[in-house]
């Protein structure tokens, strides 16, 4: 294999594992983003729960129309919190699956390329042998007609 055509596979090597690297890094990230998004989701379903559960126990004693509207608009608020951080969560894991998916295929081209590299360096090492048996046989014929002409 010759020095440009090593040079320019090992450049491609080498940029294919920064984008590898890069890729585990963006991973990396999209999963820790995606476990805080269910984390928060699961603190407000939380939240929403106990929220429900005190304000039932309130229910038990006498209140008022006005304290009964307070929770009923505060519930719905927790409600459409507790709905949109779900879709943030869900957002979050589909970011983690592309960022997943990237990195799989990243790690490929990686691979793919360091195949390619050690199948053209076989090929070359194939040829020098050939080339070193070829002179070899032509050395020693040469030696063999120098014996037999002072023979």
């Amino acid at each position: 294999m010759s020095a440009t055509a090593k040079d320019t596979l090992a450049l491609l090597l080498e940029r294919a594992e920064n984008e590898r690297d890069a890729a585990a890094q963006a991973l990396h990230a999209a999963s820790n983003q995606a476990q805080a998004a269910r984390a928060q989701h699961g603190e407000l379903a939380g939240y929403r729960q106990e929220y429900q559960q005190r304000w039932t126990q309130s229910f038990a004693q006498a209140t008022t129309m006005d304290i009964v509207g307070c929770y009923q608009s505060f519930g719905r608020r927790i409600d459409q919190a507790v709905d949109t951080q779900g879709h943030v969560a869900s957002h979050a894991d589909q970011r983690q699956q592309r960022a997943r998916e990237a990195l799989g295929q990243a790690e490929m081209r990686v691979a793919a390329l360091r195949q390619l590299i050690a199948r053209r360096q076989a090929e070359a090492d194939k040829v020098a042998q050939r080339r070193e048996q070829r002179a070899a046989d032509e050395f020693a014929a040469r030696a063999h007609l120098r014996r037999m002409a002072h023979a």
